[in-house]
């Protein structure tokens, strides 16, 4: 077994060369284990699946696995990430959730994002279960579990969206693009907003084809949002929405074809919550403009800077009791009228709203946030024994000279007229560095100091 599938946030590998029958079973085996000791009982997981071709072996062999300790599968079918997780909070019958997915990788790989009880399996319950499998500590059943298949996942979710977002008719009908670059997303997403909103709905690689043939679906990356950007402009759509693999990360565009970022989508939607919760918490993670931060304190809300990953604000969020967090990668969580976890669709519904209410622009909503001149995310080879060591270093150092330098995640050095990061990847043997500043000299003069520190 490789156990570099086991990861801080999920479990991920080249399925035909990591996710052996064997050891998928040995995962599902293990979590049903794990859970039957935490919740004291043999309870029933829900499991759904993106459309790679590995996906029904992998289906097949983790429910064995479950099914071997006493545990029940209840099949949800293709679905994006948000509807498994959503299946948990609705269903009382379910004490777990797994969702099989490689997200935005290659066709070649695939993975399993898990729910344990109300919580994401991240950290040290991920390593647990590696640990499990390499000790063969598992509970074996005398009278296994069952599969049962469910078909309405998708129609619950879509009655419950109808049933509770309040969209206003200030603006008239909409007209929206959206891009599900062949993910999972356009099971549900088209279908979603017309519903609720009775948009025009254009449509961009909504039939889920694993192979990625248009392009890859990371909306994260400038070039994956060419397809969106063209077609806004060409319809005169009012937005434009893309998603990843698996339908938890959303990319926006607005009426001209700019990109709004992760951060500054937090903006606009920490503006909205805060009209409705005076001084909630919302959470940012390191990566994210100081402008977010700044802008949620402004109108009166408390800003939390948080550790990068989505499992990681998951658990932010149930600490501080927090309205709203996001990521520059554009997981949105919402915690006011949902249920704190991250749903692209839902987030599209809640930008959808906003807009509803106004016959604004919204690339004019956002016109008073202040510009700033930033350093895309800046990737460094370093060997995997330095990476986590070397953000250290760079703290002490700056730290030493006078400079705030916060350490949630790395070391993010706050220079006055600007900031810098240097923090670990979790997945790759690099360094992420970014920087933001008023001007683009000051940005280029805080990246060299922060280049200078590394070397």
């Amino acid at each position: 077994m490789n156990t570099n599938i086991f990861r801080k946030y999920d479990i991920r590998g080249i399925a035909a060369d990591d996710l052996t029958d064997e050891v998928v079973e040995n995962i599902g085996h293990a979590y049903a284990t794990k859970m039957i000791r935490e919740l004291g009982v043999a309870g029933k997981v829900g499991v759904g699946r993106d459309a790679r071709g590995s996906s029904e072996r992998l289906f097949t062999a983790l429910s064995n696995g479950l099914t071997r300790a006493g545990v029940d599968v209840l099949d949800l079918g293709m679905v994006p990430t948000p509807l498994v997780y959503f299946s948990k909070f609705t269903r009382e019958d379910l004490q777990g959730a797994i969702m099989i997915t490689g997200s935005h990788n290659p066709a070649e790989y695939n993975g399993f994002k898990m729910m344990l009880g109300a919580g994401t399996l991240h950290g040290e319950g991920i390593a647990e279960l590696r640990d499990m499998i390499i000790d063969e500590d598992l509970i074996v059943a005398t009278i296994p579990g069952e599969v049962e298949c469910w078909d309405g996942l998708r129609a619950s979710y879509l009655d419950w969206l109808e049933g509770h977002l309040e969209p206003a008719g200030e603006r008239g009908r909409f007209k929206v693009v959206l891009d599900s670059g062949n993910g999972v997303a356009g099971v549900v997403a088209p279908e979603a907003v017309r519903r609720v909103f009775d948009a025009e709905v254009i449509e961009l690689f909504s039939e889920p084809d694993a192979s990625f043939p248009n392009h890859h679906p990371d909306p994260t990356v400038e070039e994956n949002l060419e397809h969106l950007i063209a077609a806004v402009r060409e319809h005169g759509a009012d937005v434009g929405v893309a998603y990843d693999g698996d339908g938890d990360r959303i990319g926006l565009v607005d009426e001209k074809g700019g990109v709004i970022w992760g951060d500054k989508l937090m903006i606009l939607l920490s503006r909205d919550v805060l009209s409705t919760i005076p001084g909630a918490t919302i959470i940012g993670e390191v990566k994210c403009s100081q402008t977010l931060f700044d802008d949620i304190a402004a109108h009166g809300g408390d800003p939390i800077m948080s550790a990068v990953g989505h499992s990681i604000i998951k658990a932010k969020i149930k600490e501080t009791g927090a309205k709203l967090a996001g990521e520059m990668s554009g997981h949105i969580f919402f915690n006011d009228r949902y249920f704190g976890f991250d749903d692209a669709v839902y987030a599209t519904c809640r930008v959808l709203e906003i807009l509803s209410r106004s016959k604004t622009p919204l690339s004019e909503l956002l016109a008073d946030v202040p510009t700033t001149h930033a350093t895309p995310e800046l990737r460094v080879d370093c060997d995997e024994e330095r990476k986590f060591v070397i953000p250290s270093e760079v703290a002490e150092h700056f730290a030493s000279q006078g400079y705030e330098v916060n350490t949630i995640d790395g070391a993010r050095v706050n220079f006055g007229k600007g900031w810098g990061l240097v923090r670990a990847s979790n997945t790759q043997p690099v360094l992420v560095l970014r920087v933001e500043a008023e001007t683009p000299e000051l940005r280029d003069e805080f990246l060299a100091k922060l280049q200078a520190a590394i070397d």
